[in-house]
Order: C-alpha cells, then structure tokens, then sequence
C-alpha cells in the first residue's frame, strides 16, 4: 500500500492522520534512515518504522499530533533504555519526526456581495477552499469566483440541505439581509464546523440569537459564533473587512496562543445581561435601519 497515495486519500476524504519519518539515525536500528509509518485517525497505520516498543511510542506521539495540528521530533535511545530491548535492536539512537496531515480548509462564504468577493479572494491566497453560497445567480457564479471550489446559487434553505461541513469547515455568513443570516446561522451552528462567524452589529446579533433560542435552539450553540467575525483592526472598506475576518480563520486554523483582538463581544454570560436589556429588539425593527448590502 503506497504512503503518498493514502495520504492523498485520506485529505480527499476530509480526515486526518500523521505521518511519522525516521530522519537521524546513529548506529544500528531495526529500520533505516527515512523509514516512514501513517497513522489514520481512526488509529490503523500504514507502513512501519520498525515494530516494537518504539513503534507504539510514535503511534501515541501521532494521535497527539494530529490533535494539536502541530509537527514535533520525538528521539529514542535503543542503548540506554532496556524497555527498547525486545530481540530486534542492535542498538543505536534515532530521531522521527512527525507532522500532521490535515484536510483542506473548507471555507462557505454565504453572501456573494462585495464583503464576500474581498473575503474570496484574501482567504483563497491564505490557502482556503472557498464555496460561495446566495440566491442570486447573479452574485453566485464564475465570473465573480473564478477560482472557487464551488459557487452554489440556490435558495439558502437547499443548499444547506446538501452541504455537510466537517471539523475542517470554516463558516462565514455575510448575506443581504437579517433574516437570510438567521437561516444559515440556524443550520451552522448544528453542523461540526470548526469556526462560525456572522456579520453584523451587536443590536442584530442579539435579535437573531434571541429569536433562534425561542424556536428552541440550545443558548450554548451560540457560544462559538464569532459576531461580529474578524478580528478588530479597524477595519472599515469590504476589502479591510476581508482581511479582518481572514486573519481570524488564520488565528483558528493555526491554533493562535496569544490573546488577539477580537470584534465579537459574545460570550454566554454576556448575552443573558444583553437579551434583557433589549427585550424589544426584534428583526422587524432592526428592518428599518439595515445594513448596506453587503
């Protein structure tokens, strides 16, 4: 079974896994020198670097990899350790070094106005996979996103019927209007998307988070939905706003350890002050002082 292919298999199927490679060695080891072992997530390998004890430390080091999406060098000395003495070492010191393989960053941009167009093109360099979502096929199609993954134009109720985000799916909603906002963010917030980010004002996001808890939807979906999405650089044009929300999907996909400054004021205990401050906020009234098409 070739390495390269499952690999390139396993992306395809939008799963993970780690590739484990033997890339020093210094005397004598049951494997040689770029020995290369992949573990699936769901924990089968393919290839080896040398079976044994050393094998199952490097199986555990790759789950933990493929984890923390982060690459680490693990070193093994077959001399001094008597846990490595199975039979089958001369003896010797090794250095694997194990690096995650991902699947591709799913980006569902919903929205295909100017915001959306910016978003394509600065995520795309970034290396997102961007589909494009909006009811108009005069907005959604080749011509505005030339390069995109798929541009989808339909209804938003039907193509979220046939969209099935995964752990790698990136989800940004910047529609026309608040009502088409609360459709999709009705659907993501249920699916297994790894980031969540609506446009829009506090006043508006209060309303439509307010609105979907009364269809019944559990307060703590909304706990992930970055809202207002991007980062706070103030940013004020479609294309700085672009750059914004782009840097945030950055700061997620790359595991960003530091604190950032994020636009979204939401956290739970926030939104329970927020809602009863503004009981009467409704998306009928947030209707006479709308967004600009976005």
């Amino acid at each position: 079974m070739d390495i390269y292919e499952e690999i390139v298999k396993l992306r395809h199927e939008g799963r993970r896994g780690a590739v484990a490679t033997i890339v020093n060695v210094r005397g004598s080891i049951p494997s040689f020198e770029t020995a290369k072992m992949l573990v699936r997530d769901d924990g089968s390998i393919v290839g080896t670097i040398g079976g044994g004890c050393v094998e199952a430390e490097v199986w555990q080091a790759a789950r933990e990899v493929m984890e923390s999406e982060k690459p680490r060098t693990v070193t093994f000395n077959l001399n001094q350790n008597p846990k490595y003495d199975t039979g089958l070492v001369c003896g010797g010191t090794l250095d694997i070094f194990i690096e995650p393989v991902l699947p591709p960053a799913l980006l569902y941009i919903f929205g295909a106005g100017h915001v959306s167009v910016n978003l394509y093109q600065v995520a795309k360099h970034a290396g997102f996979d961007v589909t494009v979502v909006d009811d108009r096929d005069a907005y959604a199609n080749r011509e505005r996103f030339p390069e995109a993954r798929d541009v989808i134009a339909e209804d938003f109720d039907v193509a979220t019927s046939r969209l099935a985000p995964n752990e790698s799916s990136y989800i940004v909603i910047v529609t026309r209007g608040h009502r088409d906002d609360m459709r999709v963010l009705r659907w993501a917030v249920q699916t297994q998307a790894r980031y969540i980010g609506m446009i829009g004002s506090k006043r508006k996001t209060i309303a439509i988070f307010k609105e979907l808890q009364n269809e019944g939807l559990p307060a703590q979906l909304f706990e992930r939905v970055h809202a207002p999405v991007g980062l706070d650089i103030g940013g004020v044009t479609p294309e700085e706003i672009a750059v914004a929300i782009t840097a945030e999907l950055i700061a997620i996909r790359r595991h960003a350890e530091r604190a950032l400054p994020h636009m979204s004021w939401f956290h739970s205990h926030k939104l329970q002050a927020a809602t009863a401050d503004t009981e009467d906020v409704t998306l009928q009234t947030l209707d006479d002082d709308a967004e600009e098409e976005l």
